[in-house]
């Protein structure tokens, strides 16, 4: 955050040596801010605040726009006060300029500096089965919990709900129940549980046995209307696979997470008897359309998540024993993304390489040398860089040739 200061503090500009030189720029900022603040507060005649409201999203919609509107506490306090009223229009307009701000890591600072409750109310208007705009309430909120002092502002919010009531059951509730809100898809609940889950509590929440969230989440790692959602989930279950206490149950008979991880990575493919008897119900006998799951980010996380469940030997066998090499072996001969074909590589490697040696089967616990880490890290810049080489190659090898060129 102290880059975010930085640039806060720059964009203002204008104390020059005396301390009291204001800037061009900073004086025109207070004159817009002055012009529209009387039109955003409360009480202020619904089609002038209307006008503003869409004024303010369109010059959110760039970065000079958000570098103007950073410094303006007054106004980015009534924007709030605007995007939590309960009148449509204007609100829906405030709650979209939110999102345009919040995009910004370097503007959640004097964001949240202008409105410390902002996280808590954006919480109840996306929560809330009625707000129209709960989902830009959810957006807003997914772009803040990416950083660690909003996210844990907002993982206060969801822990002063009504007594009795579990906040983070809620979200859970509004995001796995179809048709939660007739007006509002949610999706971006999602993102916003995925970053909660970077945090012990929420992990602890999720993997609660008795509470039967991950269970829910599963079928949503195929949900077809939203990437948003499909990610955030699958997000989600990636962070919870980091508690490898838990592989046991994940994999066991009572959640079974496994095939719905391989599912969205499986294809078409006509396997032998042999080999089909080897995979769990749910990935024989695919149609002929069956169809990968297309993001690439997606497919990604779904691979990092099985290579989690390798961490202890036991997952490793479990992982095996359910024929997901056969899966990640067809998936690596078609996946077109050089990036992701690399961690599919790697979790192929883990499933019919060599055991560790006794004392280094848990391979999240295994201490890494200074100069093996360094090694490792070179070895990843490498392959990062290979794999952007392969990308231009592939996106030249795409583009038409020129108008009067000569086909090769």
């Amino acid at each position: 955050m102290r880059e975010a200061a930085a640039y806060a503090g720059a964009s203002a500009g204008g104390v020059g040596p005396t301390g009291s030189l204001i800037s061009e720029a900073e004086a025109e900022a207070e004159a817009e801010a002055a012009k529209l603040l009387p039109f955003l507060t409360p009480g202020a005649r619904a089609d002038l605040q209307a006008a503003a409201a869409r004024h303010v999203l369109a010059l959110t919609g760039s970065g000079p726009g958000r570098t103007l509107l950073t410094g303006q506490a007054a106004l980015l306090r009534a924007l709030v006060e605007l995007a939590a009223a309960p009148v449509s229009a204007p609100a829906r307009d405030a709650a979209r300029a939110l999102v345009n701000l919040t995009a910004d890591p370097c503007l959640h600072d004097p964001l949240l500096a202008a409105e410390p409750g902002l996280p808590a109310r954006l919480l109840n208007r996306a929560l809330d089965p009625q707000c129209p705009w709960a989902e830009e309430a959810a957006a807003v909120l997914a772009n803040l919990s990416r950083e660690p002092g909003p996210c844990a502002a907002l993982m206060e919010a969801l822990g002063a709900a009504e007594p009795g009531e579990s906040g983070l059951e809620r979200l859970v509730q509004a995001l796995c129940t179809p048709g939660y809100n007739a007006r509002a898809p949610l999706h971006y609940l999602g993102p916003v549980l995925s970053n909660l889950s970077q945090r012990p509590g929420t992990r602890a929440f999720l993997l609660d046995p008795n509470r039967c969230v991950v269970q829910r989440l599963l079928p949503l790692t195929q949900y077809p209307d939203s990437t948003v959602r499909r990610g955030g989930v699958v997000g989600t279950l990636r962070n919870c696979c980091f508690e490898h206490r838990h592989h046991e149950w994940l994999l066991g008979p009572e959640v079974d997470i496994l095939p719905f991880l391989l599912l969205p990575l499986a294809g078409p493919e006509d396997f032998s008897e042999e080999e089909m008897e080897r995979l769990p119900v749910d990935l024989q006998y695919l149609p002929p359309d069956k169809q990968r799951e297309p993001d690439a980010a997606i497919r990604k996380m779904l691979i990092e998540t099985i290579m989690l469940l390798t961490a202890t030997a036991p997952g490793r066998q479990q992982v095996r024993d359910q024929g997901a090499y056969l899966i990640l072996r067809e998936l690596h001969s078609w996946e077109p993304e050089p990036h992701v074909r690399v961690t599919c590589e790697k979790l192929i490697q883990v499933l019919i390489g060599d055991e560790p040696e006794h004392g280094m089967e848990n391979l999240l616990e295994v201490r890494v040398p200074e100069d093996v880490e360094r090694q490792l890290q070179q070895l990843d810049l490498q392959e990062q860089e290979q794999c952007k080489r392969e990308q231009q190659e592939r996106e030249l090898a795409s583009e038409p040739p020129a108008e009067g060129a000569v086909p090769p």
